[in-house]
């Protein structure tokens, strides 16, 4: 067999290299547990066969590692030791960044992979930097990652004259697995050298193939473990002093305090319990400023820790758009903003529903089957007049894996309830129960290369006539437009159900090239918004794309991907909604700086939007084509640039945008570092819609043509005292102003021609522009006292400025109006402390 690589002077064949499932050198009994100082003083380093089988895989897979690296395994009865040595010639180059607990910077690292079952589809990942900053995530589905899980470990690092030594003791009560007397793991370690962008790996990670975890080398040994019982309390207690706003509109403080508890319990060997009682999250970051003037709700991404840790095995995605899934379950309709806020509230009432407590169970069986489920309880918040403006609900989500042939199989089910204690107030407008269910299936095959899967989910929502009435005529459904034959409302209707399919066919790994093909149906009674996410229902369709990834450096480029995508929709009906496709590519150079760049073409066959007019006829689309291109400085160095570019425009020439965004991150010693992001973009609207108006009994869908201009400026600065005390800060002025002409009503709708598709609305005069700003800042000290016990101090302030009739639409204005406005402050302090074994 020809040899095609060496380690320490030794070759290597062809098949010790490649084979994933090789076993790992076995790990040793620790009957004195070392000390976890980033030394390898201790006896049991000294006794343990060293792991040396690293290999490159990125840039170049499966090349020659520049410097070496060791590990090695040891444990007791209660942790799991790791001791990766990390040689490099040139100890005072690495790059040694302090960061918080579970920040990414870029940096030196070693990332210990922990497959505790060993079932080649789960793992637990262990982050530590040169600098002793550790973070921690989850593996699941073979390849993709939760870092918002957390557990209590610990490790040190440090740097001497042969290079760096990351320790690691990592509680095995922390870890899930089934005692069978002999056990294995499986195990990944990798390591990154920050300076030149190389990774290496034990076993070699191979990006061409399918999956991660699949990959990962078997660890056999461990002798006699016991069950591991995790049972671990979490009491917490928060003081707050802020702004408190009075009925009658007068600015007031006000000092409050809530105690509240996490609880985690090991059920058996592999199934936890997580529960949190009367919950807070006011060290959570606010939510990025935005004005939404589309017919769709808004998506943002969950930031609560209880949701966020083992998130993975609650995914039931629908759709999926540049890396942002949605589906049957959507986080943050638990403790919701109250929907009848605007109805019944006032200055006193409540921002977000308070959670009472909720309950989550995760783990996986024997038999591979894994299991999540989550029920929550939100109280009944109140307006004026003690009207609810959100009543009593229970949500409850279940969700069911079932790996098969070894996991390259599987099938899963989710079911997902919500129950609502509906009153005289709320009972007319919102659902009182709504169910949702789903089926889906995976099966790879031509040697993991293609997996071909499906899905199969239905929806069951009731309430009173009048709720459903109103749910039959939101922009999820509109099933009152006058143009749509295919739907019938119904007024008396107290139940609405529907279902969806989706099927894929992938190609995940071999040689350069990756390919997704997709097509679905979405039927129109399909409602999920309960307690999931999805923006309109009536809609089938089909999705093109293809990848090619070479997995070697080649020209100017270290990696680099070339993407080509094609897409077409439309209703149940036929109509077609939407078609295009573009042509992207990113690349890194061998300078470390980035280039990404795309241009793309959307309704090239004539296509229409019955979303628009909100309820009003379906309306033509324009042809449009769309380019970006963007830049991303050196990361490794102390200041790194982006600049970031974005421009339409209809091919008719009455409408266009372009969006410019430009910045830095700066990075000054290891312990501070901070970026500068500044965003402004200018949109011209032809067809904005502006209302909805009734006239002598005859109802206008208008439309105006708007000027908008939208700017932004975010900083986060960053001081990492110890790798256990940090300093954050987060501040965005936000401002976005739009100004209206040309006022009209839809005519023909589905006329090519401006003029023959509208005609001018006079009747209530010149439409109001509008002039909206807001600014957020966040500023939180996190001081992890002991392993598992933080206190944070916290300082947040809002303030926000609107206009419906602005004298002048300039950004800078705005920015004035926001700062002027009296801020409300909040000062917080949330003090938890750690029980556990």
């Amino acid at each position: 067999m020809p040899a095609t690589g060496s380690e320490n002077g030794r070759t290597l064949p062809r098949a010790e290299r490649v084979v994933p499932a090789v076993a790992a050198p076995g790990p040793s009994f620790a009957a004195r547990p070392p000390r976890i100082d980033g030394r390898e003083e201790d006896d049991i380093w000294g006794s343990v066969q060293p792991i040396t089988r690293f290999r490159q895989f990125q840039p170049t897979e499966d090349g020659e590692p520049t410097f070496r690296t060791e590990a090695r395994v040891s444990y007791d009865a209660r942790n799991l030791y790791v001791l990766v040595r990390s040689f490099d010639p040139r100890p005072d180059s690495i790059l040694s960044v302090l960061q918080r607990r579970d920040g990414m910077a870029l940096s030196d690292d070693v990332i210990i992979g922990i497959d505790s079952y060993n079932d080649k589809r789960t793992g637990y990942m262990f982050r530590l930097t040169a600098a002793g900053a550790m973070a921690d995530g989850y593996a699941f589905n073979d390849g993709e990652e939760d870092w918002g899980w957390n557990a209590v470990w610990e490790g040190a690092a440090r740097v001497d004259s042969l290079g760096w030594i990351a320790e690691y003791r990592i509680p095995l009560s922390q870890l899930r697995y089934v005692p069978r007397g002999d056990n294995t793991f499986g195990i990944l370690i990798t390591r990154t050298v920050a300076r030149t962008g190389e990774r290496t790996s034990y076993p070699l990670f191979r990006r061409s193939r399918t999956g991660s975890v699949s990959q990962w080398a078997e660890l056999p040994g461990f002798q006699s473990l016991a069950a591991p019982r995790r049972m671990e309390l979490m009491p917490y207690a928060v003081g707050r002093y802020g702004a408190s706003p009075r009925a009658d509109g007068k600015p007031s403080n006000a000092t409050r305090s809530q105690f509240g508890a996490d609880i985690k319990l090991g059920v058996t060997s592999n199934v936890t319990l997580d529960a949190a009682v009367n919950p807070d999250f006011g060290q959570v970051e606010a939510d990025p400023g935005v004005l939404n003037l589309s017919a769709f709700e808004q998506f943002f991404a969950e930031q609560r820790p209880f949701f966020l840790e083992g998130s993975g095995i609650f995914r039931y995605d629908i759709d999926c758009n540049d890396g942002s899934c949605t589906g049957l379950f959507y986080s943050r309709r638990i403790g919701r903003a109250p929907q009848l806020r605007n109805a019944y509230g006032d200055a006193t009432s409540p921002l977000q529903s308070q959670i009472v407590g909720a309950a989550k169970v995760t783990g996986r069986l024997r038999n591979g089957l894994s299991i999540g489920l989550i029920d929550a309880v939100t109280s009944r918040e109140q307006g004026t007049l003690q009207r609810t403006i959100e009543p009593q609900t229970n949500y409850a989500v279940v969700r069911l894996q079932q790996d098969l042939a070894g996991g390259n199989s599987g099938v899963g089910l989710m079911i997902t309830n919500t129950a609502r204690q509906t009153d005289q107030w709320t009972r007319g407008v919102l659902r009182n129960s709504a169910w949702t269910g789903g089926l889906d299936a995976r099966h790879r095959f031509a040697a993991n290369r293609w997996q071909v899967s499906g899905q199969l989910a239905g929806s069951y929502v009731g309430g009173t006539a009048q709720a459903i009435a109103a749910t039959q005529r939101s922009l999820v459904h509109l099933y009152q437009r006058g143009d749509a034959d295919h739907l019938t409302f119904d007024s008396t209707r107290t139940t609405l159900g529907g279902w969806m399919a989706q099927a894929e066919l992938s190609k995940q790994g071999g040689g350069v090239t990756r390919l997704n093909a997709s097509t679905w149906y979405i039927a129109p009674g399909f409602e999920i918004n309960d307690v999931g996410f999805r923006t309109r229902s009536d809609e089938m369709g089909s999705s093109l794309w293809m990848g090619i990834r070479p997995t070697k450096p080649f020209g100017l480029f270290r990696q680099a991907q070339l993407n080509l995508n094609g897409w077409a929709f439309a209703n149940s009906a036929g109509m077609l909604l939407g078609n295009g496709g573009n042509v992207n590519g990113w690349g890194e150079l061998k300078s470390f700086w980035s280039v990404n760049a795309g241009v793309g073409v959307n309704n090239v066959v004539r296509s229409f939007s019955d979303r628009d007019a909100r309820g009003g006829p379906a309306l033509f689309l324009p042809r449009r084509l769309n380019m970006w291109a963007g830049v991303n400085g050196d990361r490794r160095r102390a200041l790194s640039p982006q600049l970031n570019f974005f421009a339409g425009r209809r091919f008719d020439g009455l409408g266009s945008n372009w969006q410019i965004g430009g910045g830095a991150q700066v990075r000054v010693g290891s312990q501070f570092n901070a970026s500068l992001n500044l965003n402004y973009s200018r949109n011209i609207d032809d067809q904005q819609w502006y209302g909805n108006f009734v006239d002598a009994g005859v109802t206008s869908f208008t439309f105006a043509r708007l000027y908008q201009s939208t700017s932004s400026v975010t900083t986060r600065l960053n001081y990492t005292v110890t790798p256990t005390l940090s300093v954050e800060s987060y501040l965005q002025p936000f401002v976005s102003t739009g100004e209206y002409t040309d006022w009209r009503a839809i005519e023909n709708g589905a006329a090519v021609s401006r003029d023959e598709r509208f005609r001018a609305y006079t009747t209530r005069g010149a439409p109001r522009g509008f002039r909206v700003g807001q600014l957020r800042t966040n500023n939180v000290v996190r001081w992890e006292y002991r392993p598992g016990s933080v206190l944070f101090f916290v300082w947040a302030q809002g303030r926000d400025a609107r206009d419906s009739n602005p004298e002048r639409f300039d950004v800078l204005r705005g920015y004035d109006a926001v700062f002027s406005r009296r801020p409300e402050n909040v000062f917080l302090v949330k003090a938890s402390y750690w029980l556990g074994r």
